[in-house]
């Protein structure tokens, strides 16, 4: 598939945790602006967005333990919350990047999504197909799935991405979060905390060790998960190159797709050295 990009809004950028179901508007239509603007300037580039549930999928799915499948007797009302929820956030986003000039149209995860123990297995890939060759923009989200194992679990976007970029071999990925980037220690904890410019499958076992010491518990846990599953998925297709830029610079994810712009951090199959920079 030529031109492939696949680009997630991540859910600490479009939503403020800090408040139950409080999606920030401006900044999905600052982004969405963004996008916009590079597909005027690249007309032959074609774009999966996904995103992530933030304080509207992750809330409910807390509450409920939903990760861990039918454990109790609201088990299942917790899966139909979650997809609710998931599913209002991506109303909004869907609604206002359409708004801004971009031709989205959504993808329910859950609708077609198979797992085995936690593991996206299967998702229905030809409508995506069709609609991206069509002109149309698709957009996917964080959801629930059903599970052969336990019943259901959660479904991340980077699953989902990892999924597309199997079947549908991507050029890049853009990593959209609140943070410019993979950083030794929590930049918004420690300002000036050193940023890991490039991460290969060659120098992870360094830099995961190095995020490992230094991370708190939450963050250690959602950005090695999401790290090691791009440094798996580069190891799996060399040609592929991922970014992770903060989608809070008005101007970043317009840079990284632009031009494969040296921003954030750079995960990708080369055998560089472990190097890092200033924040």
């Amino acid at each position: 598939m030529p031109d492939l990009v696949l680009v997630k809004l991540g859910g600490s950028v479009i939503t403020d945790k800090s408040r139950f179901f409080a999606a920030r508007e401006e900044v999905v239509r600052r982004l969405g602006r963004e996008i916009r603007k590079v597909m005027s300037a690249r007309p032959g580039l074609l774009l999966i967005i996904g995103h992530g549930s933030g304080s509207f999928g992750h809330v409910v799915a807390h509450a409920y333990r939903t990760d861990l499948g039918v454990h109790d007797e609201q088990s299942w009302q917790g899966y139909a919350e979650t997809a609710r929820a998931a599913a209002r956030l991506n109303r909004l986003v869907t609604d206002w990047l359409s708004e801004e000039g971009l031709p989205v149209v959504s993808f329910q995860p859950s609708a077609s999504a198979q797992c085995r123990g936690r593991h996206l297995l299967r998702l229905e890939l030809e409508p995506i197909q069709r609609v991206l060759h069509a002109g149309l923009m698709p957009i996917l989200y964080g959801d629930v799935a059903v599970d052969d194992l336990q019943g259901f679990t959660i479904i991340s976007t980077e699953q989902i991405f990892g999924h597309l970029a199997r079947h549908l071999a991507p050029k890049r990925i853009v990593l959209a979060g609140i943070v410019d980037g993979v950083y030794e220690v929590d930049p918004l904890r420690q300002p000036g905390a050193a940023r890991i410019a490039e991460i290969t499958p060659q120098n992870w076992p360094q830099a995961c060790a190095k995020l490992g010491r230094s991370h708190a518990t939450d963050v250690t846990g959602g950005m090695l998960t999401k790290v090691q599953a791009m440094v798996d998925l580069v190891a799996a297709q060399p040609d592929l190159r991922i970014h992770i830029v903060s989608g809070a610079i008005p101007g970043r994810v317009h840079e990284a797709l632009i031009a494969d712009a040296p921003v954030g951090t750079t995960i990708c199959a080369g055998g560089s050295p472990l190097f890092l920079q200033g924040g």
